[in-house]
């Protein structure tokens, strides 16, 4: 038995809840994370999703903003969400599957353009959004968990287009990279899909403002799947879906997607 989880900023379901379908009954994941829904939890387009299997829903939301959701073909149990930075946003949710698995699904601030926290209130935002994780998960220790979403950092080398030009780039500066780190060595997680694919340039994300962003290519893996030592991913079973970035209307982002022992 194998459960397949896939995360994908969607910047608004409402607006795209024809290509959330479309995937939903191409792939069939058992579970899908969103993010940027932009939209009121009643108002989420629940009956289409319900028409292709996916009747179960746990999610968090807001107009016109933010918002996370987890649909599942299977049973969940709503496990709570953090107010982190106490701004009464919608950045993650959680989710119990009938297998013990707990969900995390995360939208992490973005930052704005300036990577100083003195003079960017956003990139504040977001360093303290990421210290509440690590101080999070460093108290109460998850346990058969996977922590999915746009965490809005591409960490390594090969996560970014040119390593050396986005280094003052908000999204790759040492200072998002290492307190990424620290969240990720506050519970061991395992950064499940680089570790299925370990070298090459990897991106999830290629921005709107590109005439054409797949012969352009300058991409960041901005989208992750973790998971703690006591889950077990499935060996090669991670893969991003950039052929869903040149979808009609698409999202900036592609689904990542990855598939785990249960």
């Amino acid at each position: 038995m194998s459960l397949t989880i896939a995360t994908w900023n969607i910047n608004s379901v409402r607006l795209r809840a024809a290509l959330v379908a479309r995937l939903l009954t191409e792939e069939a994941p058992d579970v899908l994370c969103l993010q940027e829904t932009k939209s009121p939890v009643d108002k989420i387009p629940l009956e289409i999703f319900a028409a292709h299997g996916y009747g179960h829903i746990v999610a968090r939301g807001e107009k016109k903003y933010n918002g996370v959701a987890i649909l599942s073909r299977l049973p969940l149990q709503d496990a709570g969400h953090r107010d982190f930075c106490a701004k009464g946003d919608t950045r993650h949710v959680a989710a119990r599957l009938p297998s013990g698995h707990t969900v995390h699904n995360f939208y992490v601030p973005a930052g704005g353009d300036e990577p100083d926290p003195a003079t960017n209130p956003k990139f504040d935002h977001k360093l303290r959004f990421l210290t509440e994780m690590k101080e999070w998960f460093t108290s109460e220790p998850p346990e058969k968990a996977i922590l999915v979403g746009d965490l809005n950092i591409a960490p390594g080398e090969e996560d970014v287009w040119s390593h050396k030009q986005l280094l003052k780039v908000v999204s790759h500066t040492p200072v998002e990279v290492e307190h990424l780190a620290a969240v990720q060595d506050s519970a061991n997680w395992q950064d499940v899909t680089r570790s299925h694919i370990p070298d090459g340039q990897l991106y999830s994300w290629w921005s709107y403002r590109a005439r054409d962003w797949s012969t352009a290519d300058k991409g960041r893996r901005l989208d992750h799947i973790w998971a703690t030592p006591d889950v077990t991913a499935l060996p090669g079973s991670s893969r991003i879906l950039r052929d869903v970035r040149g979808w009609e209307q698409p999202s900036d982002h592609a689904p990542v997607f990855a598939r785990f022992a249960t």
